[in-house]
This record gives structure tokens, sequence and C-alpha cells, in this order.
């Protein structure tokens, strides 16, 4: 299990920096797209013309009024075709950025990425974010075929911890309380950034700690034990995907990842702090 984490941790960077880097947002507004709308629209675009409600379900933790802001006006502007064109663009420009394509492993650590992420697709019930990505058709350059496979992997294991979170009852706002509570992210940064109102983030953390798994704006030692829980549970829920590499093949994943996930990083394609967590494992 350990193998498995560390192979999906060290190389989601190659995935995440889709969602900082300029190369996304300059292709999502030369398509008419600004702000949210081009994040929304571009990880929704598999789903075809999402509406507003499908979006706000599998994505989890958006103030719905956000999305609700976005879709389905951005359908008026773009079509799905050309989103998900943008962002295979874009993902490839940055990632070029960072060098990936210079790397030694670069055809090995794709090999066993893909490997995984064709053994999570025949497990697509339950998951319908990563599902509707499945469907999408394998790209034929080498870092596409990288970032397409961690993107594969990232929702597979997306939609599992979904899955984990409301098992124990706890809604999309309620996770981001436990996140920053844990305090490995600031609580207002993840309460802007999904345009969470004071209000009701308040009276999420009230529900929490009425289930006693807050101390006050910190977690409890249930609190702790709770999001310990969950986080084994979606470990447990990705291993179909990591089983087809074996243990060691696992390792050696995780072993090809750390320079890759540590070149994006140190390229400065996204938030250096929060990613070198990752690394770290």
């Amino acid at each position: 299990m350990k193998a498995v984490r560390q192979a999906w941790r060290r190389l989601e960077p190659v995935h995440g920096m889709i969602y900082f880097v300029p190369e996304a947002v300059r292709r999502y507004a030369d398509l008419g797209l600004k702000g949210r709308a081009g994040y929304f629209a571009s990880r929704g675009a598999p789903l075809g013309r999402a509406s507003a409600e499908l979006i706000i379900g599998t994505f989890y933790n958006f103030c719905p009024a956000l999305v609700r802001q976005a879709l389905p006006s951005a359908w008026e502007v773009v079509t799905p075709e050309q989103m998900l064109a943008a962002r295979f663009d874009a993902a490839s420009e940055a990632l070029r950025r960072a060098g990936i394509h210079e790397l030694d492993g670069l055809d090995e650590i794709v090999g066993l990425t893909r490997r995984a992420a064709l053994a999570a697709c025949e497990h697509p019930q339950g998951r319908p974010l990563f599902a509707a990505h499945a469907a999408l058709p394998w790209p034929g350059e080498p870092v596409q075929q990288l970032w397409h496979a961690q993107t594969l992997l990232r929702e597979f294991r997306g939609d599992g911890h979904i899955a984990a979170l409301l098992s124990e009852g706890i809604d999309g706002l309620e996770a981001l309380v436990l996140h920053g509570a844990s305090g490995e992210v600031p609580s207002v940064v993840l309460r802007v950034s999904r345009a969470w109102p004071e209000e009701e983030w308040a009276a999420a953390v009230e529900r929490l700690r009425t289930r006693g798994l807050l101390d006050g704006e910190a977690l409890s030692a249930e609190g702790k034990a709770l999001r310990q829980h969950i986080e084994d549970r979606t470990d447990a829920l990705a291993v179909p995907a990591y089983a087809a590499l074996g243990e060691d093949g696992c390792e050696r994943l995780a072993e090809l990842a750390r320079p890759f996930g540590s070149a994006v990083v140190d390229s400065g394609l996204l938030n250096q702090e929060a990613f070198r967590k990752l690394l770290s494992e």
C-alpha cells in the first residue's frame, strides 16, 4: 500500500500543474473563457456539455453558486472538444517547459503509468468523472501520454476519495474544513478558492465540532483518526489500478516518479511548498 501511495503522490505534480500554469489560462482565454469558467469547462469537458449540477456532484467541494456562474453558459462560447484540445496542448507545453521530455526514464514511466491507467479503466463503475476521462482517446506523444495517464489515475483516486467521504457522512464543504483543520493548507485559502460564504463555512465548522471531529479550529483526536481512515480507504480503493504493476512495479514507478515530480515543482509550475510535501513521502 505504501508503494501505491508513493507512486501516485510523487507523480501527482505532473497532473496537478494544469490548474496553475499560464499556458492553460491563456488557451482558455483565447477560446473566450476566463477565471473559474476555464477550470470547470476544461476538467468537465470529458462529460460533454455538463450541467452545473453534474459538475457540483462530481467535483464535490465547490460552492454550487460558483459553479452555476460558469455553467452551462460556458458551452455557449466553446465546445467540450475545444476545451479538451486546449487542455492537452497546455499540459504538453507546460511540461516541456519543465524539461519533462528530456528526463531519463520517460519511456519507462509512460509505460508503467499507462499500464496502471488501463487497469483502472477496467473498473469504471461508481467513478463517473474518471469514466468520462477513460473514454477519451490516448494521445500519441509521450509527454501527453504521461499527463493523460496520471490524469486518469488522479480521477480514479478522486472518485474513490469521494466515495470514502460519503461513506463517513462528510460532505464537500466539511471535507474542506477538515483539510484546513489539519494545518496542511490554510482554511482561508480553501474557503476562498472554493467560494464558500463565511456563514456556510462557520456552520460546517459547528457541525464538525458537534460530531467531536474538531477541537476549536484544529482536528480533535477523533477527527485525526477519521481523516486518516478516509485516506487509508482512498488508498485501498486506488489499488485496482496499481495492482497491475505488482509490488516491484509500484516501487519502480515511485522511484522513477520523484525526478519527474521534482522537475515540475522546481520549474515553478505550481505551489512549490504544497507539492514538495508530496514528493517527500
